[in-house]
């Protein structure tokens, strides 16, 4: 194999396919990149076994082939070259010589025979999603997913459609987000669920990307196209809990306040807190008042009033400062509503005014 090509376009590209590569040491080709040059198109493709990726970049093949090589090696070569325009990649034996016109380096290579299949994700009824919203969707619940892969299905996102909506969900048991996109157009499906520690690659994979994406969808499968970028991940085999069954369906007490007043008083609240980072809500319609409180016998406590809304019944409730502060970041409106169906139950959290995004925590025992 012997190219040329611009250095800028494979390193974006090589940029891409690296952070996929898998670190399995039993598996070193999975630390690989395979680059396969021909008819005026250099192929490379990374994958751990869970998510593979195939990036396609315009070059001139002057011998086709194919090679093996490092990706973190390459990839900090080629994004450490500042002063060439132009690469030259050529193997030579068991080795890929590299270029340019300031530099000459010499890289392993391993045996191509070794490097897994990319799963090619065929579907009768591929649809579209726009990549800005496909995104939102996925870094509104993200946080909620388990990092644990003892249950395989908490440690994922849900997605399932409903009318002219898809939905996203992710719950640790501890909470849950729920966030809904609208697309007008798509293929109905059941319930899809893609493994956490994937979604990540998948972000920044299409974040460049402003248009619609294609995605193919089989029972093993979902893959997502566009232009000269393929990204295919796993999709877990399991069922979702039903979570719509454990959200309230009364509200006995609720309070609206601005985001950045709680967001402000929570963050004071944490610092008194104690090590398992229990903030107390203190609700009191009569005297229309609302306090959170936090104590911890090596710090001190504080007490936090603020100007809101309150209605309903009087209320004490714990809560993990941490399974609270993460939901503000999938919030647009200006203010919040937190409503309560009694003590030791859930607490909801959505945008007053935006029923798009629904964010549910459960208590702490005291």
């Amino acid at each position: 194999m012997k190219i040329e090509c611009v250095k800028e376009r494979l390193a974006y590209a090589i940029s891409k396919a690296e952070r996929i590569t898998g670190k399995n040491i039993t598996l070193p080709i999975l630390s690989c990149v395979l680059l396969e040059a021909k008819d005026s198109t250099l192929t490379i493709k990374a994958t751990n076994l869970d998510l593979g990726i195939e990036i396609k970049v315009p070059v001139k093949v002057i011998k086709p082939g194919v090679v093996a090589v490092s990706g973190l090696i390459i990839h900090n070569f080629i994004s450490n070259i500042t002063n060439d325009k132009n690469i030259i990649l050529e193997v030579l034996k068991d080795n890929l010589k590299i270029s340019t016109k300031h530099s000459e380096s010499i890289i392993k290579t391993f045996p191509t025979d070794d490097f897994p299949n990319i799963p090619k994700v065929s579907s009768d009824t591929p649809f579209t999603f726009n990549v800005p919203n496909l995104i939102k969707g996925f870094k509104s619940v993200i946080y909620s997913s388990s990092p644990s892969t003892i249950r395989p299905v908490l440690s994922s996102i849900l997605l399932s459609s409903e009318e002219d909506c898809v939905i996203f969900v992710a719950t640790d048991s501890f909470r849950l987000s729920e966030k809904k996109i609208n697309v007008k157009k798509h293929k109905e499906f059941n319930q899809i669920l893609i493994p956490f520690r994937n979604i990540g690659e998948i972000i920044r994979t299409l974040e460049d990307i402003k248009d619609d994406v294609i995605v193919f969808l089989n029972d093993n499968q979902i893959a997502f196209s566009f232009g000269d970028i393929y990204i295919t991940s796993r999709i877990i085999d399991g069922t979702f809990p039903d979570y719509k069954q454990i959200i309230p369906k009364e509200t006995k007490t609720e309070t609206i306040v601005l985001k950045q007043d709680l967001v402000s008083a929570l963050r004071i609240s944490n610092i008194f807190s104690d090590k398992f980072s229990q903030v107390i809500f203190n609700i009191n319609p009569k005297e229309k008042e609302f306090k959170i409180t936090t104590k911890n016998m090596d710090v001190g406590e504080n007490e936090n009033k603020l100007d809101s809304v309150v209605k309903g019944e009087k209320l004490t409730i714990s809560f993990n400062y941490k399974y609270i502060i993460d939901c503000f970041q999938s919030i647009d409106s200006d203010s919040i509503s937190l409503s309560f169906s009694g003590n030791n139950k859930p607490m909801v959290v959505s945008g007053v005014g935006d029923k798009s995004f629904l964010y549910l925590v459960m208590p702490m025992n005291k």
